[in-house]
């Protein structure tokens, strides 16, 4: 524990029982407490992340969701018709679809990276539930309509990653943090899909900031969807949800 508190790790004492929990063998576990020293993510070194009430699995050199982007799975959920199709763009490792896809067995849950690595980890992610992930460059490998498109694209933009968290910046593929010189980039095509994928009525909802909310709805406006904000304080979320 004094060597996680030495690293910096805030919740030292909870993650040294974790790796415990995780790993009795106290050789195994050195091997695991060195790759956490050295700045790696919690759940990367442990192989799973707690999203939704859910155990998903992560790997290194993968995006860790956030526990912020819960929100965008609750209106997911929420908003999702009876027997309705949930198409979640830029899917990592499917912690947004695995939650609607649980919550909602009705429903059709399709999720889709252009990552590869990323698709095989959501693969073993949704296959419990029902759901399907493919690879995909946003909507061009999928031709159905949804009702509701998900997204948490990134939004961090390209001056501002040197300044993230070493966690995220040296162990997180920069292709799933920049989001292009004003962050909107990538939501800006996410958008663009929905407008092409979403049945009339269908909504987009897409994770943004604080600081990106409203650039990120004149987005979602300018490709002739209309937008509005959803804010939850307790998770420190902004979702812009968009409707066609």
């Amino acid at each position: 524990m004094e060597r996680l508190r030495a690293a910096g790790c805030v919740f030292a004492e909870d993650e040294a029982a974790l790796l415990t929990a995780h790993e009795p063998d106290a050789a195994a576990r050195e091997v695991l407490v060195a790759r956490r020293v050295a700045g790696e993510p919690l759940e990367t070194v442990l192989g799973w992340v707690l999203f939704g009430g859910r155990r998903l699995t992560v790997e290194p050199g993968l995006f860790v969701p956030r526990r912020r982007t819960e929100l965008v799975a609750r209106l997911a959920v929420e908003r999702l018709p009876q027997g309705g199709t949930l198409l979640d763009l830029c899917c990592g490792v499917g912690a947004i679809a695995a939650v609607v896809a649980h919550e909602r067995s009705d429903a059709t849950v399709i999720a889709a990276d252009f990552d590869p690595r990323a698709v095989a980890v959501a693969t073993r992610n949704l296959e419990p539930y029902g759901a399907t992930a493919l690879v995909s460059d946003m909507d061009a490998n999928i031709s159905v309509p949804v009702d509701v498109l998900t997204a948490c694209p990134p939004y961090v933009p390209t001056a501002e990653i040197a300044f993230m968290p070493a966690e995220a910046r040296d162990h997180e593929p920069r292709a799933a943090l920049d989001g292009g010189p004003d962050g909107t980039d990538l939501q800006a095509a996410v958008f663009a899909a929905a407008l092409r994928r979403l049945t009339s009525g269908g909504v987009a909802l897409v994770e943004t900031s604080a600081s990106l909310a409203e650039r990120t709805a004149q987005r979602a406006a300018e490709v002739g969807l209309s937008p509005s904000v959803v804010r939850d304080d307790v998770l420190g979320a902004i979702v812009v949800s968009a409707r066609r």
